[in-house]
């Protein structure tokens, strides 16, 4: 007999194994027998790191920041903050406030960088500071004319308020209406496959939150001051400053499932949960399928779901038991089956150099020097791609050969089964070069080495179609009383990294503490305690 609780977590992404280690660390494995299962054979979910030919390759770029001081301090309790300088700052003389008694990047692989975010717009041939922001170098590719119309549109935004019923009055109340078909509509029909006009104005509140013109300008006033200011006090949008590990995201969440497995959670792998079973209301049991088709039921006390709500609500009571009739009932099924998502292909290129030129005033690596952006929002409706990462400016490490060579990675927004996603790994790399090559990033199909497609399932939660039900999906699965639905997918919502191991820690700590109110869980990212304006 044993007076330990069994909790089964579905997924090891974020979510998934922040919940394992804050179930397991500290003597956890006395009180709790935790089990995490894992559909593929790699951790961190979108956060991982892909390699490939001595490259890395970070899907969707992840700068490691939060308001949350709980997750900047886990962060730093898995890979330290660096305490020497890394590569790249040695060749470029670049001094950052080092962590004393921190690692040598130089020396140590587990360690966490200090980064200067760069990011910039390519619309219309030129390049813009993102977010915008109000620069000479702003106003000379605008241009006066330019500059003219949309100030007056903004003006007249602040009069008058459109009721905000979608994510285009949203953006057209911060930014006006001139701002907004420029770098907002196309680039968000881009995203989404859809017209601002037809998704939630939640998305915006949710990722944008307060940025506004308004906030531009205090930002860029406030820059100007010699008083350092810290990343709590900047919107998140704005942010320049971020931790990022030495071989990009999916080292710390690989260390983090070694460190579960070593305080003794059980971690499988190659375990897709296609059954979630349930007895008077609370959930029994989840049956796991491996690649070959077997089958195993494993059954817990207390279950910390990650997996799509989509496949969650799926999953109840799926098999035999749905044809005695006890399946999720038909209006909960329809709404989860209604949930749409964004899917994501990245295109990683190596090339030997780049045509842009470094206009800007920050020194960078390369023969010859390269721009310093970590991305490039490509907001010009004339381009399928939507950003450009640079990933020799997230990390040195994340190149072979990070002097001679630029690893840049396409990132295309589709849906899986459409023809961009069933482009061979040819066809997309085709597709690729020709459009680096028209935005004149690169001469030509001459100056790439070598390549690398990656496709990626339900990367974004989109908040259309039946999304708007969401709420009466949120009452019948809390209903559960032992499932706790956790991360980006877990909670069908847009969630920042830092938001989904949110998630978890609040589940954990009910589950710990015995509240029986989920509405922490779901909280995370709406209430004011975690917006991202302080």
């Amino acid at each position: 007999m044993t007076d330990k609780q069994s909790v089964v977590i579905i997924g090891g992404g974020p979510a998934g194994l922040t919940a394992a280690w804050e179930l397991i660390k500290d003597g956890g494995a006395d009180k709790y027998d935790v089990t995490v299962l894992e559909g593929t054979r790699e951790f961190g979910g979108i956060s991982r790191t892909v390699k490939h030919n001595g490259n890395r390759m970070d899907i969707g770029g992840h700068r490691f920041f939060s308001k949350d001081d709980r997750i900047m301090d886990w962060w730093k309790d898995v890979l330290p903050l660096q305490g020497a300088p890394s590569y790249d700052d040695k060749k470029l003389g670049r001094e950052h406030d080092m962590e004393p008694g921190g690692p040598d990047p130089e020396v140590e692989d587990k360690v966490m960088l200090k980064r200067h975010r760069v990011s910039r717009i390519y619309w219309n041939r030129h390049f813009f500071d993102y977010p915008i922001s109000l620069s000479p170098n702003t106003l000379k590719a605008m241009g006066v004319k330019l500059t003219l119309v949309a100030g007056f549109s903004y003006l007249k935004s602040m009069i008058h308020k459109l009721p905000e019923t979608n994510l285009e009055n949203f953006y057209i109340n911060r930014f006006g209406r001139k701002l907004y078909s420029m770098f907002f509509e196309g680039y968000t029909e881009k995203l989404w496959g859809r017209h601002p006009s037809q998704i939630s104005a939640d998305w915006g509140s949710q990722r944008v939150k307060g940025l506004s013109i308004l906030g531009v300008l205090k930002n860029a006033f406030q820059k100007l001051l010699p008083k350092k200011r810290s990343n709590a006090e900047v919107e998140t949008s704005l942010i320049e400053e971020f931790w990022y590990p030495k071989y990009g995201p999916g080292q710390l969440w690989e260390t983090v499932e070694h460190n579960c497995e070593t305080a003794g959670v059980k971690v499988v792998t190659d375990a897709t949960v296609v059954e979630v079973r349930q007895v008077a209301g609370h959930i029994s049991s989840v049956v796991t399928e491996d690649s070959e088709g077997n089958r195993k039921e494993i059954h817990a006390d207390q279950f910390i779901s990650s997996m799509p709500v989509k496949d969650l609500v799926d999953a109840i009571d799926a098999g035999e038991q749905a044809v005695q009739g006890k399946s999720a009932p038909a209006d909960m099924v329809h709404i989860a089956e209604g949930l749409p998502y964004r899917d994501f292909v990245t295109v990683g290129l190596l090339v030997k150099h780049l045509r842009l030129k470094n206009t800007t005033d920050i020194p960078t690596l390369g023969n010859p020097p390269i721009v310093p952006d970590c991305w490039i929002y490509v907001q010009d409706p004339g381009y399928k791609v939507g950003r450009l990462q640079i990933f020799n400016n997230w990390s040195p490490y994340l190149v072979k050969d990070v002097d001679n060579t630029v690893w840049i990675g396409l990132e295309y927004f589709c849906e899986e089964g459409d023809s961009f996603w069933n482009m061979s790994d040819e066809e997309a790399t085709k597709f690729a070069i020709s459009e680096l090559t028209r935005m004149r990033v690169i001469s030509g199909p001459a100056d790439v080495i070598d390549s690398h497609r990656e496709r990626v399932k339900k990367a974004y939660p989109a908040y259309f179609d039946t999304y708007e039900h969401m709420d009466e999906l949120i009452e019948y699965l809390d209903g559960f009383g032992n499932l706790y639905c956790v991360g980006r997918n877990g909670q069908h919502r847009y969630n920042n990294m830092d938001h989904s191991m949110a998630t978890a820690i609040e589940a954990v700590s009910n589950i710990k503490s015995g509240k029986t109110s989920k509405k922490n869980v779901w909280s995370v990212n709406t209430d004011k305690a975690y917006h991202e304006q302080k």
